[in-house]
């Protein structure tokens, strides 16, 4: 048995061409998709990076019990369960914070791996001069993103063609293998949106005259919009040049005939905002459908009903159960993750009433794919919020000691048979004030989320859904209590 997981990181569903968008060509992914089943009710679970690859990688939710952080102790990881089962996994990445604080024990869990260096804020090359920023613990190494950006000309001088040339040779180099999954991960299209200069007038004007941005707030100002218009022509730019080099993936597996025998996952982990409801970004803001309700294509082998459409729910903390199911291996009780193998196969019910998705301590939100309702804060000062962990690590730095003045030692996770440490938690990545008013929306009659149902009968089920949905997700008492909802 052999799989391929595709996961390019933010990529917006309504900018993809087989996801219906007529302005940005991406031929490649057009391939892939005519050869798979297209899923188009998938949602992220946790959000942004480090916290949606723990749930792609363990079927669990992490958003609930912490942020940002490395595998923890008592993580069922996916690379491991396989190798039990004389499965090697390979992982071709350059995103950078696999390698950094708060990315401990994720790619090196994987059987090899293969880092490409100079993405974003990536310290490379290692050449001190005096005007550089040396100092490690800083989020933000801006030094070193001048440094890439000059030194980056040609598409191989960037990682995520040498990222998607690097799987297809990885491919070639195990020609005839067997029994292997191969996780193939650029950064692109994440910001800050590199790609060579001969890119960079693909879409210099349809964009803006063609596919006008949704419910942008009237009263914008002119230099706003504009900010938000060349922020999507420089993303579609970048997704011609990622379209360009995955199909020098797909060419090897077309050589070896792998659509015959190998099964094929594309996804990512979130999407962006580009003036929608006013905001550019993700993190801040409530789950908008721009950020939250992603692509997914599932390539079965022999392209088994190829191009058919599933509109079940599914999320991204299924990709760990529906491996495990593609490779005969048997699936750990305690994981929140629901295969979805047999709804691509054989077009059976999703196993989800509903699921719930979110980043660490902002609003919680959940869907049942007709309505989502967004679980914001019940007062401003945001607690009780805690961060369960025995990885002392947070986004990019070890956990500092002043946050662990006031750690707990217990057993407070449920599912876990040992006691794990417990300290207060903190909101990463700041916090727009819309977060603080709940909303609620009919995804069928309203899709660009204009029409908020939240005093009507409809928050009323949705609320109570979201609470049966927490509990089923082991989330941690104090969430009900933070959010403001009677855990019952």
């Amino acid at each position: 048995m052999k799989a391929i997981v595709i996961l390019f990181d933010t990529v917006c569903r309504h900018f993809l061409q087989p996801y219906g968008n007529s302005i940005v060509k991406m031929p490649n992914l057009q391939r892939l998709a005519g050869k798979s089943v297209r899923f188009d009710n998938h949602w992220i679970g946790s959000a942004p990076c480090m916290p949606a690859r723990r749930d792609m990688l363990t079927g669990r939710y992490n958003f609930l019990e912490r942020g940002w952080g490395g595998m923890e102790p008592w993580d069922n990881c996916l690379p491991h369960i396989l190798a039990k089962k004389g499965v090697y996994s390979h992982i071709e990445t350059d995103h950078y914070h696999y390698f950094q604080g708060g990315g401990e024990f994720y790619a090196t869990c994987f059987s090899t791996w293969q880092s490409y260096r100079g993405q974003e804020f990536d310290p490379m090359p290692a050449r001190i001069r005096k005007e550089d920023n040396h100092d490690p613990t800083l989020v933000w190494n801006r030094d070193a993103q001048v440094r890439n950006r000059l030194r980056f000309v040609k598409d191989m001088d960037f990682p995520t063609p040498q990222t998607l040339a690097g799987a297809a040779d990885w491919l070639k180099m195990n020609e005839g293998s067997d029994n292997y999954m191969l996780w193939v991960e650029p950064f692109d299209p994440h910001t800050p949106m590199d790609y060579p200069e001969a890119y960079d007038s693909v879409y210099s004007d349809g964009l803006k005259d063609d596919y006008p941005i949704p419910n942008l707030p009237e009263g914008t100002p002119a230099n706003q919009v504009n900010n938000f218009y060349n922020g999507r022509r420089k993303y579609a730019n970048l997704l011609t040049m990622c379209d360009k080099w995955l199909g020098t993936l797909l060419d090897e597996i077309e050589q070896q005939n792998g659509w015959d025998d190998t099964m094929i996952i594309f996804t990512t982990d979130h999407g962006l905002m580009f003036g929608e409801h006013g905001h550019m970004g993700k993190n801040a803001v409530h789950a908008w459908n721009e950020i939250s309700h992603i692509p997914l294509l599932v390539h079965l082998p022999g392209s088994k009903n190829a191009g058919k459409r599933r509109n079940g729910l599914t999320q991204n903390i299924d990709v760990f159960p529906t491996l495990l199911e593609h490779f005969g291996v048997e699936v750990p009780q305690a994981i929140h993750g629901k295969s979805f193998l047999d709804m691509a196969d054989k077009n059976a019910p999703s196993r989800h009433d509903s699921v719930i998705f979110g980043w660490y301590g902002k609003t919680v939100s959940v869907t049942d794919g007709r309505h989502v309702y967004f679980r914001g804060p019940a007062s401003r000062d945001n607690t009780p919020l805690y961060h369960y962990f025995l990885m002392p690590t947070e986004y990019h730095h070890r956990m500092k000691p002043e946050r662990m003045k006031d750690a707990e030692l217990g057993n407070f996770l449920p599912y876990v048979d040992h006691p794990v440490l417990r300290v207060p938690g903190i909101s990463e990545f700041g916090i727009n004030d819309e977060i603080f008013e709940n909303k609620c929306f009919d995804l069928q009659e309203d899709y660009l989320q204009l029409n908020d149902l939240c005093g009507t009968p409809v928050e009323e089920q949705m609320r109570e859904m979201l609470i049966e949905a927490m509990k089923r997700a082991d989330s941690p008492g104090e969430q009900f209590q933070r959010l403001g909802l009677d855990k019952g």
